[in-house]
């Protein structure tokens, strides 16, 4: 079983569609960032977090050539709006692709891509089928049983889930408040990756102290920090980390 972080950057990505790297070294690859998808990869299933704007350009450099699942954490544009390009799974399969979305998520889904989901003629038929995003979700890693379970979390205004993979790896791109009776999901886990925009303080994301301060409270035994903005250049925010937290990159594989 994999967890890949398929995009790490923050809204605009690194560097941003008017080429801004800001203190990103450019000739550091690690700097080249697509906004924040995720895949679970077991033996049986592909399961997606979030739909990059860059989702295609994920897909392709991957080579990942089918989508069983699609977990939405939250309605912002930088995790919904490469929606469309599922449609080629469905195409290959002829089968609706499953997607879980919380109740706000969902609204805004059927709202602003609502072609995706109902049959407009026999040419454009519903590509999706939107299902409610249960606490806990099972799939299938080598005939064992793998729990995949949200949990809400504050991101600014709007909520926004993460996902713990097999009580072994919690995912928390979009965040600025955990609440109290959730903590205990989080502690002693082997990878925390967790949003950290940039350095000063932000209303809906956590920044570095915050960022570093939850990842000792939590005490993972690796902490990856990702939503990265172009404030944020690889190899110096490294250095300033401490030993068992590292930056995420696109492309960064963990096998579980």
């Amino acid at each position: 079983m994999k967890f890949t972080i398929l995009g790490c950057g923050s809204s605009m990505g690194v560097p941003r569609p008017d080429g801004f790297f800001g203190n990103c070294d450019p000739n550091n690859k690690k700097n080249y960032r697509t906004r924040c998808s995720a895949l679970i990869s077991t033996t049986d299933e592909n399961i997606l977090i979030d739909t990059s704007p860059d989702l295609r350009q994920q897909l392709l450099r991957h080579k990942i050539k089918k989508i069983n699942k699609v977990l939405f954490s939250h309605m912002h544009g930088d995790q919904t709006h490469g929606i469309n390009d599922l449609r080629s799974f469905y195409i290959n399969s002829r089968k609706q692709v499953n997607v879980y979305a919380d109740k706000y998520t969902s609204r805004y889904l059927k709202n602003t891509f609502s072609y995706i989901f109902k049959s407009s003629s026999k040419e454009y038929p519903a590509t999706l089928k939107l299902n409610k995003l249960p606490k806990n979700l099972f799939t299938k890693n080598n005939n064992k049983k793998i729990n995949i379970r949200s949990i809400m979390v504050e991101h600014g205004k709007v909520k926004s889930n993460c996902f713990i993979v097999d009580k072994k790896l919690a995912y928390i791109s979009d965040v600025s408040k955990i609440y109290n009776k959730d903590i205990k999901y989080f502690k002693n886990l082997k990878y925390l990756i967790i949003d950290c925009l940039w350095y000063n303080p932000h209303p809906s994301h956590f920044n570095l102290e915050t960022a570093i301060a939850v990842i000792k409270k939590f005490n993972p035994k690796r902490g990856i920090l990702t939503n990265l903005s172009p404030v944020l250049d690889y190899k110096i925010l490294k250095k300033m980390l401490p030993k068992n937290v590292i930056p995420a990159h696109d492309g960064l594989t963990i096998k579980l």
